[in-house]
């Protein structure tokens, strides 16, 4: 009775030892992902961080020669130019974040399948590749990983879709700063190509 006892608690020990084994597997896997997401948060944060700057010094550019006269004249017009694109790439991130927001719903949703959610992946992808700004930001590259990665959703009682996602938020946002320093380079070239005009006239 006693060797029979002591051989179900050894293989009780055994099956315990197992679990923690692979449950331990399974931290070091989920702790590795999480690990890769932040670095590539910062890494994503690190790029806003400097396309912020680049943003803030073509400004105090901008201010500089819209006190200039003839010069500033030259940017207003190179600005209403680019204010067309600048709506369109806009608008078109405005649309691609509603699609984000109802695509993490469906990835987190009990009862939509997967199904649903992998054709939603698709049209999206297809979408943002007929789109100019698409590849201007390489935004197919970029909603992959979201697909990917961004495995992020609230608690099962939230109501409010948004707070769904991790990842595409970051992105998001780093595709707004992209599209207005864009805006600004975009003008800044034309001045450039044009600002010397009314210097060589008074020559």
């Amino acid at each position: 009775m006693e060797a029979r006892y002591r051989e179900t608690l050894t293989e009780r020990h055994r099956a315990a030892a197992k679990l923690e084994l692979e449950l331990e597997k399974e931290r070091q896997r989920v702790k590795g992902y999480k690990q890769a997401l932040i670095s590539q948060s910062q890494q994503l944060m690190e790029e806003r961080k400097q396309l912020q700057q680049e943003r803030d010094t073509l400004e105090e550019e901008k201010q500089r020669l819209v006190k200039s006269g003839a010069a500033g004249a030259v940017l207003h017009q190179a600005l209403q130019r680019e204010n067309n694109w600048y709506q369109r790439a806009t608008a078109t991130l405005r649309e691609l974040e509603h699609q984000l927001v109802e695509r993490q719903n469906s990835f987190c949703s009990l009862i939509q399948p997967r199904e649903q959610r992998l054709e939603m992946e698709k049209n999206i992808l297809l979408k943002v590749v007929k789109e100019p700004i698409g590849a201007e930001l390489d935004l197919e590259s970029d909603l992959k990983d979201i697909f990917k990665r961004d495995k992020h959703c609230a608690d099962l009682l939230n109501m409010d879709k948004r707070k769904n996602g991790s990842l595409m938020w970051v992105y998001l946002k780093y595709w707004q700063l992209q599209v207005t320093v864009q805006k600004h380079k975009r003008a800044e070239d034309v001045i450039l190509g044009g600002i010397n005009l009314p210097q060589n006239d008074k020559r």
